[in-house]
């Protein structure tokens, strides 16, 4: 018995000691226990905005040795969500904000615009999803057709059977999905409402 709890408080001892070494790796402000700065109250709040830089021509990411980073496609308008289909095809959501919900005044208004400008928000939403395929399987898509259009901020995308879900800001809509098709010929159905209203839910 007497072993039995020496060997629990070594357990302990040793947890306690692999825990604060585990929180000593962390800097002031990051880890299980950060010591975070006292709140800073200002009249404008504080926000910082990651500029949206696309790509320059030929730019593209640093991989690992004996790897090699090839653009699938590019010039797509506003991309936001993709989906690969189990026949490889890609489906793309371009897609932002609805129109309506960028319509504020005053300077509330003023502000939301210029931050959405420097994040890449403020052109209009294309509002469709974009079939990416690549027929020779070089890695780069070689065939883009517009699947669905006259959508509403499309994002979401799901492939349940073949039924094809797609999230609008304000609903959730049905299509049926034959694989091999370029562009969907059928009309969605309504599968259900979501709370898009004034404020943009996505």
């Amino acid at each position: 018995m007497k072993t039995r709890q020496r060997s629990i408080a070594a357990l302990i001892v040793f947890s306690t000691s692999a825990a604060t070494a585990f929180a000593a790796d962390y800097a002031s402000g990051y880890g299980p226990n950060p010591s975070l700065d006292a709140p800073h109250k200002s009249l404008m709040p504080t926000v910082n905005i990651a500029p949206a830089k696309p790509w320059t021509q030929g730019q593209k990411p640093t991989p690992a040795a004996g790897f090699a980073v090839t653009a699938f496609a590019t010039g797509l308008d506003h991309p936001r969500w993709i989906t690969t289909l189990p026949n490889g095809d890609v489906l793309v959501a371009e897609s932002n904000a609805p129109a309506q919900h960028d319509e504020n005044a005053g300077v509330k208004g003023f502000v939301m615009k210029k931050v959405q400008k420097r994040a890449g928000a403020s052109v209009p939403s294309p509002d469709r999803i974009v079939l990416l395929r690549d027929t020779n399987g070089d890695g780069v898509a070689d065939t883009r057709t517009v699947f669905i259009d006259k959508l509403h901020s499309p994002f979401g995308m799901a492939l349940v059977g073949d039924d094809l879900y797609v999230a609008d800001t304000d609903a959730i809509l049905r299509f049926k999905y034959r694989a091999g098709d370029t562009q969907m010929t059928t009309p969605g159905e309504k599968f259900i409402d979501l709370p898009g209203g004034p404020i943009n839910h996505h």
